[in-house]
Order: C-alpha cells, then sequence, then structure tokens
C-alpha cells in the first residue's frame, strides 16, 4: 500500500501533502491536550511507532504473484488513541520512506492519507461503535478488516485517477498507466482475501498481549511506566521479521520502472513505462528494501527494524526531555 514516487502526478502529491497539513496541525494540538491527562501517551506513541514499522515488514503473498502487508492503524488506535496515531504512523510512513524507500517521499502525503488518517479513524469508530454494543472485540476486528481496505480502496482511487489526470496530448498516462477498472479490483482483492484477515488476526493477538500483560497502557484507562513488555514485543517481532522475506514479490503498484515496463510489456498495453515515471523523482535510500550493503538480507531486516525501533525510542526520549522541566 506504500505508494512509490512517480506513481502520482506532481499535483496529485502537492494537493494530497496539502490536505494533509491541517491534519497533522490538529493532530499535534489533540495530542498535547490528551498528554495532561495521559503523559503515559509520548513514550507510548515511539512504541506505537515502532510497532507500525515491524508490522508492515512482514510481507505476506498474494494470489497472482504480489504481496501484502497489515499494518496496524487500528490496533494503534486503539492502544494510544486516533490522533496519536495518527502521528504515529506518520512518523513511522516518514522514516521507512526517507531510510528504507519504503513509500514515496513526494508520494508522503498520499500515503499518510491512507494509513495514519482512514486507517485508524475508520477501526476507531468501528471499535467504539462495538464498546457501545458490548462486542468489544467484535469491534476491534471489524474496525481492523474495514479499516485496512478503505485505506486500500482509497490508494486505488489516487493510483486509478492519474491517466485522467496526467497524460498527453495524445491520452498516454503520464504516472500510473492503470485505470480505476484495473487499480480498485487489485488493491481491494490483495487486502479483502489476504491482509484483512491478517490485520485482523494479528490486531486481536497484540491486543489480548496487552490486557494480559499491560492492561493499564490501553487509552482512556490510567497509565503506567511498565514498558518491558512492549520492549520484549518489539525485539521478538524485529527476529522475526526475516519471514517477511517469504513474499519474495513486488506488491501491486510498487514496481520500479523497469518491473513496470515488463509488466506493460507482457500485457500488451505499451512498450515502454509512463514518461513521467521514467524521468521523475528518484531517491535512493541508504537502507532501501531493507537492507545493509555487505551483510545478509534476513540480517539486514533484523538490524533494520531494530535501527527503527532505537530511532524512534530515541526520538521520543529526546521530545521528554523537551517538554519535561524537570530534566532540564
Amino acid at each position: 500500500m506504500h505508494i512509490p514516487d512517480n506513481y502520482l502526478s506532481p499535483a496529485t502529491c502537492g494537493t494530497l501533502v496539502t490536505a494533509m497539513v491541517p491534519v497533522w496541525t490538529v493532530a499535534v494540538l489533540k495530542v498535547k491536550v490528551q498528554l495532561k491527562t495521559h503523559r503515559e501517551t509520548l513514550p507510548m506513541l515511539g512504541i506505537a511507532a515502532s510497532l507500525a514499522f515491524l508490522i508492515m515488514m512482514f510481507n505476506l503473498p498474494i494470489p497472482g504473484g504480489t504481496t501484502a502487508h497489515a499494518v496496524g492503524g487500528t490496533l494503534l488506535a486503539v492502544l494510544i488513541g486516533p490522533w496519536a496515531a495518527c502521528l504515529a504512523l506518520t512518523v513511522t510512513l516518514l522514516l521507512q520512506a526517507l531510510l528504507f524507500g519504503d513509500g514515496g517521499i513526494l508520494a508522503f502525503g498520499a500515503n499518510a492519507l491512507n494509513m495514519a488518517v482512514i486507517m485508524p479513524f475508520v477501526g476507531y469508530a468501528c471499535y467504539r461503535l462495538g464498546q457501545k454494543w458490548q462486542h468489544e472485540k467484535l469491534g476491534l476486528a471489524v474496525g481492523a478488516y474495514l479499516g485496512i481496505n478503505m485505506a486500500a480502496l482509497v490508494a486505488g482511487i489516487e493510483l486509478g485517477l492519474q491517466p485522467l489526470l496526467a497524460h498527453t496530448t495524445s491520452g498516454a498516462p503520464l504516472y500510473c498507466p492503470y485505470g480505476l477498472n484495473i487499480t480498485i479490483p487489485a488493491m481491494l482483492a490483495a487486502h479483502l482475501l489476504v491482509a484483512g484477515w491478517v490485520e485482523v488476526v494479528f490486531t486481536l493477538l497484540v491486543f489480548q498481549f496487552v490486557k494480559r500483560v499491560a492492561p493499564t497502557n490501553l487509552y482512556q484507562t490510567p497509565p503506567r511506566r511498565n514498558h518491558r513488555p512492549w520492549i520484549a514485543l518489539l525485539l521478538g517481532l524485529a527476529v522475526l521479521s526475516p519471514l517477511g522475506l517469504l513474499a519474495s514479490n513486488t506488491a501491486w503498484g510498487e514496481w520500479s520502472p523497469r518491473e513496470l515496463q515488463q509488466r506493460l510489456v507482457q500485457q500488451h498495453i505499451s512498450t515502454h513505462a509512463p514518461q513521467g515515471m521514467v524521468h521523475g523523482f528518484h531517491f535512493q535510500a541508504l537502507f532501501s528494501d531493507y537492507t545493509i550493503a555487505g551483510l545478509p538480507v534476513s540480517l539486514g531486516y533484523i538490524l533494520s527494524g531494530i535501527t527503527a525501533i532505537l530511532i524512534f525510542l530515541l526520538l521520543i526520549r529526546g521530545l521528554q526531555h523537551e517538554t519535561n522541566p524537570s530534566h532540564r
């Protein structure tokens, strides 16, 4: 679901990142208010961002030769609140794009809208309805499934609109070459059939884990300062992250220009990739695809996960120092 650069036109990217600015502003203001009564939200932001990062490293094989992954958006919204989840997922997506080349720099606004806004807020709304009707876990499961599929639907719409919004005078697409009749079914099929159910299972398992070992870390409950179970969970996921390598194919809509060209030739659509993709913005991340030069791919995966955990926790430690006068 991470839209790479050059699949969306610059106008689309600019519009979506501009639309996200007021959302991020409100999220920061909401979380500041939340911190006054739930100070544990701040360290939990780092833990939540790490959790989402690791969840997204576990790629799943999809029928048809592509892959997908869970995200954890609903889970984060339940653990720390939807606005805090929005910020945690935003930071996660930013780190993925800048350091690991997962998701585009220019497409950051689109990815944030899909995974940091639509997913957690849709999922949290379902969860709250489930609580209201005395079916908390059912609401959580429905929220996890609907949240990721709504995000996939919007991603499909964003991609599928590109041939209509950006094309040459002859009508050839400049960016994503597939229309809505292809992008929406492709995105939804992967998530309705596989990724959505994995999202449900993972969400319920971690929710049960939290209920058992750290019940007061749930949003809207009195917090406590016991992060050991969380650190153990994160390190465990980091060690297991090479399992994501078992699905070696590329996720739908995340191909390189060369891969896309091969697909277009095989499908008898075109002999070359769209011009905007070939001559667009190309950013080379330091640890592209979660690999580290000179190390086995599996070890690179583990170290990438641990690196992300350390970055998030150090970032939160710095914020704690700035917001707590006693530390100055």
